[in-house]
């Protein structure tokens, strides 16, 4: 039986497969029963046959593959949609999220009851990029969440906790990831955001562009806004009511 499931989208990550799964196999081995699911985005390298291995023997270690790339949201839905863990862990694919931080989200989601709305958010409190992203990376976190009242330092975060079965109730879009707090909250659920690791990237060059997620910011932002405004959460009655 899996309860976390650890899912990972790449595209073009080759290099730093090996590294990020031993991580996580020597931060989660003897603390839960766990999985790991790479969601390979149309990687134009070796990154798939890297994955595969370092297959153990076991269905620990799997790859979903998209054949285009589709981007890291619908990365990331195809990954928890695979997915078998009641709770999953997420981490960018790129070495700079630290898999020693799961098991301290992990011993707070492990004492909530099932069916809880809780999002357990990374905040990396000491960025380890460009000079660039850090700034452009502190204006939009606070316009986001002067927008969004979402109550998140650091919503880009790729290490994030949260029960699948709210993640898939959630509304989809591409760069929803990017919007998890304030969407979490709209559902009823509550976002605990945790300090952790943050780390120079591994190997590789990133896949993101400044600019490009500017541009693409502002208008999912509006419409994350507008989803809050007609947002409705019923409080269900007991028969005896």
């Amino acid at each position: 039986m899996v309860t976390l499931s650890v899912v990972i989208p790449v595209k073009n990550e080759a290099e730093n497969i090996a590294p990020l799964v031993a991580e996580i196999r020597a931060a989660l081995e003897t603390l839960v029963a766990y999985e790991i699911v790479y969601v390979d985005d149309g990687s134009t390298d070796d990154t798939v046959a890297r994955i595969r291995a370092l297959a153990d023997g076991t269905d620990r270690l799997r790859v979903v593959r998209h054949k285009a790339s589709c981007g890291q949201s619908t990365a990331v839905r195809s990954c928890v949609k695979a997915a078998r863990g009641r709770w999953i862990a997420t981490l960018d694919g790129d070495g700079q999220n630290d898999p020693a931080d799961i098991p301290a989200l992990w011993q707070l989601a492990a004492a909530e009851p099932a069916g809880t709305r809780l999002l357990l958010a990374g905040h990396r409190a000491r960025r380890k990029d460009t000079a660039i992203k850090r700034v452009s990376s502190r204006i939009a976190n606070r316009v986001r969440a002067f927008l969004l009242s979402d109550s998140t330092p650091d919503s880009g975060c790729g290490l994030k906790l949260f029960e699948r079965e709210t993640f898939l109730e959630l509304p989809y879009f591409s760069h929803m990831h990017r919007f998890l707090p304030a969407l979490v909250l709209r559902a009823g659920g509550r976002v605990v955001s945790v300090k952790v690791n943050h780390r120079p990237r591994g190997q590789g060059v990133s896949n993101y562009g400044t600019f490009d997620r500017l541009w693409v910011g502002i208008s999912d932002l509006a419409g994350v806004m507008w989803l809050q405004r007609r947002a409705k959460v019923p409080v269900i009655l007991g028969d005896s009511e």
